[in-house]
């Protein structure tokens, strides 16, 4: 081999003496400062070794004959990992992932304020915090989604456990009732969850978003825990003051019941209820075209269904069904039918009725739903007094699922549960758009006081002052300058918007008082030290 990398260095004198040993080595067969080099090429990475070596092991003869053809390989291998590292960073693009966007300190205000609105009235209604992890189980997650089951993020196999993204957070909630052996529970939960669909920003859906979930778990009179959960959606979006909205309810034992007498197979419940569920997003030509075509129920069969399903109104229809000839006589349908009467009851004695429509288009397309569903619409209001209110999109949902914790559970007890979940997504956008429209401006930050200086020399006073104010639980802030100038400090709380200005200087100092100025009025006063506190706190409690 060293006879071989002699014939190299007289062939190519260019290259230099040739080292087999990397330049962390301290010595060289040639000059030290050299070693592993050659002047045209480089450093030679991988690639280009490895063509030297395939060289080297040939039979003298060969490396002869085939010496400029190497030369050329190496030469080649060595570029070529010298520009693809550029080649690289040319082509990078830095963007979020498809589907997902950062929040600006401006949005997470708006974020902020929607959820700590509605966590409060989770939390005025007795429900208990709980989190769970962002990933499960692949085993968790399969055969409770129905069609959207492909929806599911799978993650990469690291070695002993096949794992998914979380879809929701009530199938974790049922996971944790049956490994934990919880009978009873009213929880909430605030998380992110992923779904892998195609996502329409400007419609507020993403492949990554956060859900707020309110969730009853125990056996209770009928209707009661469902009725408040429909109480709980009215209070936050009358709250959140989104304008006009209605909550469509239905019940998936009158929806099976309606397939049932029209003459759906049973083994196509399911699949023909995931087909009613697109009619808020589809025409019905167009979801009769799938229940037909791609899921082979026969013509006459989807029309009988579409009787039904174009049906809405409020307890009246609800008794109509009763008197059906056909809805009737299915014992599933009169059960389902049976708990919506009640349900209208309670609402009407929370005061709520007025907002609730019974539509029987409403099928919630989750496989898990096993009771009353329901669904919150905004309404945009009509041009003309005699049009109806236009759906312009859902902002929450949920339902009762009585079955869930037992498919976790060894010995099939089941926990019967029902909950909601809050589009925060959607609203989040809603509110974002209607604020840009006004114009209104944000404060990102919840500062009430800065510590300011007219003079040199004075951070060691600023600090100790703002030490103080920190202690009694004040919002405070300072510039991280040894010496800033005065009217920077005043510009910067007129920017963002903080209200008072603590300035101490020589005189001050000598007086043993504080300036305390308001940005607003620019009003200035002479406040003692040990008074400095509690009249910050006086003023902040009036305004």
């Amino acid at each position: 081999m060293v006879l071989r990398l002699r014939l190299y260095s007289a062939l190519y004198p260019s290259w230099g003496p040739i080292c087999l040993f990397p330049r962390s080595f301290a010595s060289c067969s040639g000059n030290p400062a050299s070693c592993c080099t050659m002047p045209q090429l480089g450093l030679l990475h991988g690639r280009a070794w490895a063509v030297l070596f395939g060289q080297l092991r040939r039979p003298p003869g060969a490396v002869c004959i085939r010496a400029v053809h190497s030369h050329s390989q190496v030469a080649e291998a060595a570029l070529a990992t010298q520009l693809k590292p550029h080649q690289e960073k040319s082509n990078f693009i830095i963007k979020t992932p498809k589907g997902t966007r950062d929040l600006s300190p401006e949005q997470m205000v708006v974020r902020e304020k929607i959820l700590d609105m509605v966590v409060s009235c989770f939390k005025r209604h007795g429900a208990k915090g709980l989190d769970t992890p962002a990933f499960e189980l692949k085993e968790m997650l399969t055969e409770k989604y129905g069609e959207d089951s492909g929806l599911v993020y799978d993650l990469k196999d690291q070695g002993g456990e096949l794992l998914s993204l979380r879809y929701d957070l009530t199938v974790p909630f049922a996971r944790y009732l049956a490994m934990n052996k919880v009978k009873k529970m009213k929880r909430y939960h605030v998380g992110k969850v992923w779904r892998r669909e195609s996502p329409t920003i400007a419609q507020g859906r993403y492949r990554e978003f956060c859900q707020c979930d309110f969730d009853i778990a125990g056996q209770f009179d009928p209707m009661i825990p469902d009725a408040e959960c429909l109480k709980i959606m009215c209070e936050i979006l009358s709250g959140l003051q989104l304008g006009d909205f209605l909550i469509k309810v239905n019940d998936r034992r009158i929806l099976d019941g309606i397939f049932a007498v029209c003459g759906v197979p049973e083994s196509k419940f399911h699949a023909i209820c995931s087909s009613v569920d697109k009619l808020d997003k589809m025409s019905w030509k167009d979801v009769r075209h799938e229940m037909v075509a791609k899921k082979g129920l026969a013509a006459e069969v989807a029309d009988r269904i579409w009787d039904y399903v174009q049906c809405h109104g409020g307890v009246s229809l609800v008794q109509q069904m009763f008197q059906d000839p056909r809805l009737s006589q299915n014992k599933q349908a009169l059960e389902g039918l049976g708990d919506l009467k009640l349900l209208f009851e309670y609402l009407t004695l929370f005061g709520i009725a007025e907002k609730i429509s019974f539509d029987l288009s409403l099928a919630r397309g989750l496989d898990y739903y096993t009771g009353v569903i329901y669904e919150a619409v905004l309404l945009q209001t009509p041009a003309h007094a005699e049009e109806e209110p236009r759906n312009v999109g859902s902002v929450a949902a949920g339902g009762r699922y009585d079955g869930l914790v037992g498919m976790f559970d060894p010995k099939g007890h089941n926990v019967p549960c029902v909950g909601l979940s809050i589009g925060v997504e959607r609203i989040f956008s809603i509110v974002e758009q209607r604020m840009k429209t006004f114009g209104e401006k944000i404060r990102t930050t919840e500062t009430q006081v800065f510590v300011a200086t007219p003079q040199k020399n004075f951070l060691q006073e600023r600090l100790k002052l703002i030490a103080e104010l920190w202690d009694a639980g004040i919002k405070a802030e300072l510039m991280y300058k040894n010496n800033p100038k005065l009217l920077t400090q005043l510009h910067y709380c007129e920017n963002t918007g903080i209200p008072l200005v603590v300035i101490i200087g020589e005189q001050e100092l000598k007086e043993g008082v504080i300036k305390l100025r308001s940005v607003a009025n620019r009003e200035e006063v002479a406040i003692t030290r040990e008074n400095l506190v509690a009249e910050i706190q006086k003023r902040l409690s009036e305004s």
